[in-house]
């Protein structure tokens, strides 16, 4: 006997395939108020119908990740536009044959700042490598935005320590693609910034931010201020680069004009090292 559960499915399989069959025979997407409301574009980008978009945005990557039993994340923010030190190198080279003495400069800015390229794959395979001894439910899984720089690195680190990784990806004015090294089954895109933040704080046990423009700003103050607030579980905030994050923004100077309490600043730690990344995480939870 059939269940509701198998009914259900098998009825929206139907309305999915009679959908597929408009597309399929070229039927052209006009208003049409016969359509099935989840089938028609339009109705679904209507100013009015955002919030369904944002719950839709919520519960997808949430019920994959649940499915997969995905409950613990490790947030890796950091800069897209880092290289790694091979693809610098190759740069530099380049940019020599050419004489191009603009390239030349910006390759060899690429070469210094590969070592946080190199630092976060490092970081991303010590996570992986300690988490798979542990039990299934405690596991840790690196989770970045899924782009470039950074993200890549410390998901590359991951995957290459044979462990699945998570990337929660962002569509742009210009096209962007989840790195190779995100899992595919775990490579998700958002179109809402609020809803893919509020992602990166659900399942993460630690956030560990590598020097970055904007956006890693952005979303290490969003969860700082979480933190700070009590409107989110305290975690480790890790601020990596030690040179690069204090010569950015200086923390003290919010003490001294009051912005902040002195004890904030016990909110975030500083480190070069990604071993040391990695026991400050395993001291808190005592792992």
């Amino acid at each position: 006997m059939d269940t509701s559960k198998d009914l259900d499915e098998r009825t929206m399989a139907d309305a999915w395939a009679y959908i597929q069959a408009q597309a399929d025979a070229g039927v052209p997407l006009r208003p049409n108020a016969y359509r099935l409301a989840f089938g028609d574009p339009e109705f679904l980008l209507r100013r009015e119908t955002r919030g369904i978009r944002l719950q839709l945005e919520l519960l997808k990557p949430d019920l994959d990740q649940t499915e997969m039993g995905i409950e613990n994340t490790i947030v890796v923010f950091g800069s897209a536009r880092f290289k790694s030190l091979e693809e610098a190198r190759h740069m530099v080279n380049d940019a020599r044959a050419s004489g191009d003495a603009q390239a030349l400069a910006l390759a060899q800015r690429h070469v210094r700042n590969a070592h946080h390229y190199e630092q976060a794959r490092q970081f991303g395979r010590i996570v992986a490598t300690h988490s798979t001894a542990l039990p299934k439910e405690e596991r840790l899984y690196i989770c970045t935005g899924g782009g470039p720089g950074i993200m890549e690195a410390a998901n590359r680190g991951a995957s290459e320590a044979g462990a699945p990784t998570l990337g929660l990806n962002i569509a742009l004015p210009h096209e962007q693609h989840a790195n190779p090294y995100v899992t595919p089954e775990l490579s998700f895109k958002f179109h809402y910034f609020a809803v893919r933040k509020m992602h990166f704080m659900m399942r993460a046990k630690a956030m560990v931010a590598f020097p970055g423009g904007f956006g890693t700003l952005d979303e290490l103050f969003e969860v700082i201020t979480l933190v700070q607030t009590k409107k989110s579980t305290p975690v480790p905030i890790i601020l990596f680069g030690k040179d690069y994050w204090k010569r950015l923004i200086n923390m003290e100077v919010l003490v001294e004009e009051g912005a902040i309490s002195p004890e904030d600043l016990s909110l975030f730690q500083y480190t070069d090292d990604p071993q040391e990344a990695w026991d400050i995480i395993r001291h808190f939870y005592g792992l």
